[in-house]
């Protein structure tokens, strides 16, 4: 049954917070239904569409109206922009081309916009050259590009107001994810943990591209921008100084990684951003202990909640100390009201790369949920909820094993129970769905030495489809599950032949969308996961479903596109089955379903 909004879990009312903190166009647009103004649909991520004209009744003579192929062949993440003037704007992989498309002339450009870019940048791209996609506010869109520029397009001409430098792909860092408009800033941060950068996350005024702010991911406090006295750990201050620096051998934080890669998601009441950082630099925890024995490493793999106008951190939660298995901390984090336990919490949930979901206080940090939703999961038997550590079980702890040692069937994979697709969250059933990895690995760590701009990964890893049980499809490497966040746990799961490598969406049609690996594109029932509509794109599906109404008639729009690092053997014509750190082998039939391509595929029902 469909709970009534208010039952157990709320949405967030746009209409009911502060706006003064608010970038105020963006802020407008995402309270109109209509639109699509946000990679991540709203402010808190939620990826839920109140649109209802497609619904459970009819999605199954939902078509597709129109096609345009972007003309790039790699992964195409991220997903259309609407914003109510007549187009979608969408993105490319690298050369990370833009175009504004008329959505009433069949997909017509009316303009585009293709950077110079240095070509070198490609190799040191871990797991394909994607991007996560534009932003919008006040007429501008904002794209990341791969070699770290961060630009400023006018959408009505394509023309290019502003450019700046964000990073220096020539020591192994680059940009992939989206970035984010608040206030009257562009907030963007960087990849290349796998090359030992140290990551930030950093805010630009949307006018000038002039650097307001960079918090470090790593490193002394004032760098970091962090305060042991008021910054909290787990609803407490955390007390001690430099712990970015003091939990590291050496100098290893300057190399420490903790790249924020993934998503921001911000709350306009309490005017705090929201991100994760992701893993430690090298995978060879041996080499980031202190003294011989595990360290925290911090803050890799931290959910941050920081002040967007000055950087300032409000507090962290560490949700790997020592990470030994690649568990970036990356993913979507959800801002969702919630009940719990009888009281009124302002909620922050994560469907985790550690096979675990979890559900935070967002003003305090405090852990209030961590309950496996992959049941394979065995890393970690548990979290303590006192201190917010998860139980190690030492068996597939490749520190414990030792360097040079395959540990083996550990689950989840390096790629995570969930990567960085983009969950769905609905207010009507109170329910997070997401696209979810089903796939152990085999790890070994190995002495390795940094050299800015080389691989600095030290650790060999295979792949496989994680074990079966109760009549699960047999090989499958994926699923579509509905995740209850405050009760911690699935309420239904729909099997696939392959790792679900889509964003999720919600509607108030009762329908939740995704895409798979080999092209399909699909809706389900909200209440139970029935399949009721599914259309074959012509490639497989690592970008986002959205939606949007134009002139009164609700479309759904994706990107088709394999690639990232699922497919990043036929994105890159890989063969080795240890390339792609481990993809190419646990995905070798995946080029016997789908092939390369690069289109967006609009849909709407007939007329």
């Amino acid at each position: 049954m469909l709970r009534e909004t208010g039952y157990a879990v709320t949405a967030i009312s746009l209409l009911a917070v502060s706006v003064a903190h608010a970038n105020q166009n963006q802020l407008e647009l995402q309270q109109n239904p209509e639109y699509w103004a946000t990679q991540l649909g709203n402010y808190q991520g939620n990826r839920f569409s109140e649109l209802d004209q497609i619904n459970r009744d009819n999605v199954n003579e939902l078509r597709s109206v129109w096609q345009f192929s972007t003309g790039v062949l790699r992964g195409h993440e991220g997903g259309p922009l609407y914003v109510g003037d007549g187009r979608l704007y969408i993105h490319t992989p690298f050369p990370n081309k833009v175009f504004a498309l008329d959505l009433e002339d069949e997909g017509r450009v009316v303009w585009s916009y293709e950077p110079d870019q240095d070509s070198r940048v490609i190799p040191v791209m871990c797991c394909d050259t994607v991007n996560r996609g534009l932003a919008y506010a006040d007429g501008r869109l904002f794209l990341g590009q791969a070699d770290n520029t961060l630009i400023a397009l006018d959408a009505e001409s394509g023309e290019l107001l502003w450019d700046v430098s964000n990073g220096d792909h020539t020591v192994g860092e680059t940009n992939t994810m989206s970035p984010l408009v608040v206030h009257d800033m562009v907030i963007v941060g960087i990849s290349g943990g796998e090359y030992g950068i140290r990551g930030h996350m950093t805010a630009y005024d949307v006018e000038s591209g002039e650097m307001v702010w960079r918090g470090y991911s790593t490193g002394p406090d004032d760098e970091v921008l962090i305060d042991p006295e008021t910054t909290l750990m787990m609803g407490e201050p955390i007390g001690e100084a430099d712990l970015g620096v003091t939990t590291w051998p050496e100098d290893e934080w300057e190399r420490g990684g903790g790249a924020p890669w993934g998503w921001i998601t911000y709350d306009p009441d309490l005017d705090l951003i929201y991100y994760g950082t992701g893993n430690p630099g090298t995978w060879n925890p041996d080499q980031r202990a202190v003294d011989g024995e595990p360290a925290d490493n911090k803050w890799a793999i931290t959910v941050f909640a920081r002040d967007p106008s000055s950087g300032e951190v409000k507090w962290v939660y560490q949700k790997v100390p020592f990470d030994e298995w690649d568990y970036d901390g990356v993913n979507e984090n959800q801002l969702i009201d919630v009940e719990f336990e009888g009281e009124e919490r302002k909620g922050l949930a994560i469907i985790d790369r550690t096979g675990f979901g979890f559900l935070l206080d967002r003003e305090s940090g405090e852990l209030l949920v961590a309950e496996k939703f992959a049941p394979e999961t065995n890393w970690a038997d548990s979290y303590d909820m006192e201190t917010g550590r998860p139980n190690v079980n030492d068996e597939y702890s490749t520190f414990r094993q030792g360097v040079n040692v395959n540990t083996t069937d550990i689950c989840p994979t390096a790629m995570g129970a969930k990567n960085m697709q983009p969950s769905a969250y609905s207010p009507r059933t109170g329910l997070i769905y997401a696209g979810i990895n089903r796939i152990c690995m085999n790890y070994e760590p190995y002495e390795t030495e940094y050299v800015a701009g080389q691989p600095y990964v030290g650790a060999t890893l295979t792949m496989m489809p994680a074990p079966t049980e109760n009549g699960q499809m047999e090989g499958r490497m994926g699923s579509f599950i509905a995740w209850d966040p405050v009760a911690g746990e699935t309420v239904w799961e729909v099997d696939e032949r392959f790792a679900v490598w889509s964003g999720a969406l919600a509607t108030a049609g009762d329908l939740a969308f995704y895409g798979t690996l080999e092209g399909h594109v699909k809706a389900v029932d909200i209440e139970n996961g029935e399949e009721l509509w599914r259309f074959k794109t012509p490639s497989g599906i690592i970008g986002n479903v959205n939606t949007f109404m134009h002139e009164g008639k609700q479309y759904v729009a994706v990107l088709s596109g394999v690639g990232g690092w699922a497919g990043i053997g036929l994105a890159a014509g890989l063969e080795d089955p240890e390339e792609g750190l481990g993809a190419v082998g646990v995905f070798s039939a995946l080029g016997d379903y789908t092939k390369l391509g690069g289109v967006l595929t609009v849909f709407a029902l007939p007329d």
